[in-house]
């Protein structure tokens, strides 16, 4: 640990909670501030210009995405890293966090070990500049937006997104080491497939955690896709113990991947953020 502290501003309204995170945090090595309501939350942060937010939904006043909102909109705040702490598990809950601007989600009841790595890789990635992914070190954040911004209406360009599905389930269900290594080893896949067709100004980045972009040739697109699906969707089962495996094959909660294509990058978008909202509007 650094001799200059990372302070966490923790906003939880349980009590129990706010007081098993501040102890556990400062132990750590971390300077820890806590409160339980939303508007307090929201002046601490501009007060103490935490280095990140560990933010419940559910608060008596105003809710965890009302005070995400505001964080993003205040010049002083909309960089700190935000990562929701609730009981809320369904996907549409986890969408909108995502929307608001927030970094990261877990789910209660949580794995302090498993929160403690995520924050951790959420600093890691601010003091990195959000360059990397710190589990698969492909680019994300300002690199990909750059990299978008640089083709957004040339020819010559296309689109992939792979989507890997269901991940907060396995998450839940085996852990972050098993969660990350899926990660880890989906990125590994398309890395090697890309190069069986690759050029130097080909790229490969995260969109979000579970959300990787492709900019190829359009010449490449049909066949790139067709090769990752077939290896992705061949592979996932594998990623299941051998004792859960036939029970997961039509569960609702299985993991997945989802791929959609832009086939340019031409006249149709203005910049960074219009190609990877259209790109999610395609998979859907």
């Amino acid at each position: 640990m650094t001799d200059i502290k990372s302070k966490i501003l923790i906003i939880e309204d349980d009590l129990d909670v706010a007081e098993m995170l501040n102890a556990y945090f400062r132990v750590q090595g971390y300077d820890v501030f806590t409160v339980n309501w939303g508007e307090d939350g929201v002046r601490s942060c501009q007060t103490i210009h935490p280095d990140l937010v560990i933010l419940d939904i559910r608060l008596p006043d105003i809710d965890g995405y009302e005070v995400a909102r505001r964080l993003r909109g205040d010049r002083r705040t909309s960089e700190v890293p935000i990562i929701f702490l609730t009981e809320k598990r369904d996907r549409s809950d986890r969408l909108q966090g995502l929307e608001i601007g927030a970094d990261d989600y877990i789910t209660k009841p949580f794995d302090v070990q498993e929160l403690r790595l995520r924050v951790r890789n959420a600093l890691k990635r601010v003091s990195q500049g959000s360059l990397t992914n710190p589990v698969t070190g492909l680019p994300e954040g300002a690199l990909v937006d750059e990299k978008l911004s640089e083709v957004v209406g040339k020819d010559g360009i296309a689109a992939l997104f792979v989507s890997i599905e269901n991940m907060d389930s396995f998450r839940e269900a085996y852990g972050f080491v098993a969660s990350d290594d899926v990660l880890r080893a989906i990125s590994l896949m398309i890395v090697n497939t890309m190069r069986e067709t690759s050029r130097p100004e080909d790229f490969l980045g995260h969109v979000t955690t579970t959300d990787f972009i492709l900019v190829i040739p359009p010449s490449n697109l049909a066949a790139l896709s067709e090769k990752l699906r077939a290896r992705l969707e061949q592979s996932v089962e594998y990623f299941y113990p051998i004792k859960d495996r036939e029970q997961m094959v039509n569960s609702k909660n299985r993991l997945g991947v989802k791929l959609a294509e832009l086939s340019s990058l031409k006249d149709k978008f203005a910049d960074a953020n219009q190609v990877k909202a259209e790109l999610v509007r395609l998979k859907k």
